[in-house]
């Protein structure tokens, strides 16, 4: 086993085309560290719906330029099977470790396969190759980016021709074309042929954001953004400035791209701690909202004074903020959100007459609902242009509720005015979430197992009216590897992460409220439910 793991090894190392990797696989070879090697050759990286996505490193379970080249040459082999030789594919890269590398490699190997490649001018955010797509009439597009995972990952994203992110059966047939790739010298690699785009697909990405705002509208209020060491910096600047809004006040520590993320353990807006500079900013300057991107700014985060201190809104709260100030501007067509997201959306758009939907987790669904207006996930994801951008984009997001806090600011109002409005007249919707990260996947296997052979009766001493194995899929749904259950005045959605080796269990409970007066009974209420569906659900998973 050891003599059959070290051939491996030395068979890769014998095509990467990385000296960094070269050198550091070399390394583990000639230390006989069959751990490592056992870890970095047990497998290979899975390509899915997500794409890839893992820790940088040499061999198949680690993203590098040979599983990368790979990757690339399966999507084109499903491009030309599929009708689209000589099709353009864009190319879009964040500023991690080995992005612009992997860039390249991509555009390199389309070339070769007799497709054409454009690759964007520089790092910039997701939602540009998204708009890119679309503007261009590209048969593809590929995004190199893990978002929001710590430094160490890097990720591969894929987009067909409609801009949106693949879902299967086209994540299985370019896993197997990937699969089928044959020696890495044998896949051709022109060092030219493709096109760098110029400024001019940043420009009418920038002009399309003029669309997502009323015309006329109050443009008054006041932010303190934070790219979060990411890509979002000068493109929401620059949106910022053609909407007429003041100048958002930077998190200078954060708002300049670094793939070490020095200021925070996970460049993520949700992780504790990742807004903490952010809060000291606005303790300073006193804005009417705290803005955070997270690296490629396809995801918005938004915080509020609260009293004397700054607190996060929710992700499910701002989708409810945005899709009341749509319906307010009189929009039309379906409002969607992912199973996981609270069910106040649904109330929203039933109360305004608007047809809503539910998806599986992700905007490669959410994207392809029929006739969409508006669709958001609680991981701070809201496509509110997606004739613009069939995916989430945390800087159009932005300008919108920053113009939904113009318009509050006018009448002498808030964010949390609103918020206590839609309580009274929906119910307080109140959501949280059970999130276990893990070293080992067995974990949350074992976890799934359990709930599926045991499931719960009750949970906070509700009765579990009813539990469905989302793996069987609905009438609605596809088939995922998930578990619902419903409560009366309570939901429970458990599944493993998509991106992150995390187990998540999305509680929301429903509480009636009659007046504002009753908000706070409400409010005190909802927290003890929650943490009690917490603390059962814990304990029926063996978490």
């Amino acid at each position: 086993m050891q003599e059959e793991l070290i051939a491996r090894a030395k068979a890769w190392l014998a095509e990467d085309p990385d000296p960094d990797t070269r050198e550091e696989l070399a390394e583990l070879i000639d230390g006989n560290d069959t751990a490592e090697l056992a870890a970095r050759f047990g497998g290979t990286l899975q390509f899915g719906t997500a794409g890839l996505r893992g820790p940088l490193g040499a061999g198949p379970m680690r993203m590098n330029r040979a599983v990368v080249i790979r990757a690339a040459a399966g999507l084109a082999a499903y491009l030309k099977d599929n009708g689209h030789t000589g099709g353009l594919v864009v190319i879009g890269y964040d500023a991690r470790h080995k992005s612009a590398d992997f860039a390249r490699d991509t555009a390199a190997v389309m070339t070769g396969a007799g497709l054409r490649a454009a690759v964007l001018p520089r790092p910039l955010p997701t939602p540009v190759l998204a708009f890119a797509i679309r503007h261009l009439g590209a048969v593809a597009g590929v995004e190199v980016t893990a978002s929001h995972n710590p430094p160490q990952d890097n990720g591969y994203k894929v987009y067909l021709g409609d801009g949106s992110q693949i879902v299967p059966p086209a994540d299985a047939e370019i896993a197997a074309r990937i699969d089928a790739v044959p020696a890495l010298h044998d896949v051709p690699r022109p060092g030219s042929g493709w096109e760098t785009l110029d400024e001019t697909v940043l420009d009418a990405y920038l002009a399309r954001t003029d669309a997502v705002l009323a015309p006329g509208s109050p443009r008054t209020a006041r932010t303190v953004y934070t790219a979060m060491h990411g890509v979002g910096k000068d493109v929401v600047l620059a949106a910022f400035a053609r909407a007429g809004f003041p100048e958002p006040v930077l998190v200078a520590e954060q708002a300049d791209p670094d793939p070490d993320f020095p200021t925070v353990a996970f460049p993520n807006p949700e992780e504790p701690g990742a807004m903490d500079l952010a809060f000291a900013k606005a303790h300073e300057t006193d804005p009417d909202l705290v803005i955070a991107n997270d690296p490629d700014a396809d995801r918005c985060a938004v915080a509020v004074r609260d009293g004397g201190d700054w607190r996060m809104l929710r992700g499910d709260e701002v989708g409810a903020l945005l899709a009341a100030h749509l319906v307010d501007r009189g929009a039309h067509g379906t409002f969607a959100e992912s199973i996981v997201s609270s069910s106040l959306l649904g109330r929203i758009a039933a109360k305004a007459g608007l047809p809503h939907a539910e998806t599986l987790t992700g905007f490669k669904w959410i994207a392809r609902v029929e006739g969409l207006r508006y669709g958001y996930e609680e991981a701070l994801g809201y496509s509110v242009d997606p004739e613009g951008v069939r995916d989430k984009d945390g800087i159009t997001a932005a300008l919108l509720v920053t113009e939904l806090a113009s318009v509050l600011k006018e009448r002498n109002r808030t964010l949390l005015d609103l918020l206590d409005d839609l309580a009274v007249e929906h119910g307080l919707h109140a959501t949280d979430q059970l999130s276990v990260r893990v070293q080992d996947l067995s974990v949350i296997a074992d976890a799934m197992r359990r709930l599926r052979e045991r499931p719960p009766t009750e949970l906070a001493g509700l009765p579990v009216k009813g539990s469905e194995d989302l793996s069987k899929g609905t009438e609605t749904l596809p088939p995922t590897d998930g578990l619902r259950y419903t409560l009366d005045g309570a939901r429970v959605i458990v599944r493993p992460s998509g991106t992150e080796p995390k187990l998540k269990c999305y509680l929301e409970v429903v509480v009636p409220v009659a007046a504002h007066a009753d908000l706070p009974a409400a409010r005190a209420k909802a927290t003890e439910l929650l943490a009690a569906i917490k603390r059962d659900l814990s304990t029926a998973a063996g978490i």
